[in-house]
């Protein structure tokens, strides 16, 4: 009977650790100061000409992008208030994405803009793998 309550938590505490790490990884539901918006609405904004900005790694860029996509890499260093400016004003609206709901990159990059004094962000969470998901 022991042996089988020590069973037992270890498989409790395992499937805990996994539900707190994959909490960790996800990419964050709202940035404070930008709009979440949807697939559908993303295309709706680049149809409208917002330009969008894919902050992903430049193999992943290569590999395919959101048709008219920026490249500027959060984690390279491209993603700079001169290189967003260069984009889009601080005035203007500005879309940023990276692979999904498990890819850090837009949210940190999200944030970084806001904090430069961008006002009009759209965080598209679900980013270029969403869009592929939708079939675009």
């Amino acid at each position: 009977m022991h042996l089988h309550r020590l069973i037992f938590l270890i498989v409790i505490s395992t499937v805990l650790t996994i539900h707190v790490v994959n909490a960790d990884t996800l990419a964050p539901e709202r940035i404070t100061g930008a709009r979440t918006i949807s697939t559908e609405t993303a295309k709706l904004l680049m149809k409208r000409g917002y330009p969008v900005v894919d902050v992903r790694g430049k193999s992943d860029f290569d590999k395919g992008h959101l048709p008219g996509a920026y490249h500027l890499s959060v984690n390279n260093g491209d993603f700079t208030v001169e290189n967003l400016n260069k984009i889009a004003s601080i005035d203007q609206a500005v879309i940023i994405y990276c692979n999904g709901v498990a890819c850090l990159g837009s949210a940190k990059a999200t944030e970084l803009a806001i904090q430069w004094g961008w006002h009009n962000v759209f965080y598209y969470r679900d980013g270029y793998k969403g869009w592929r998901e939708a079939g675009y």
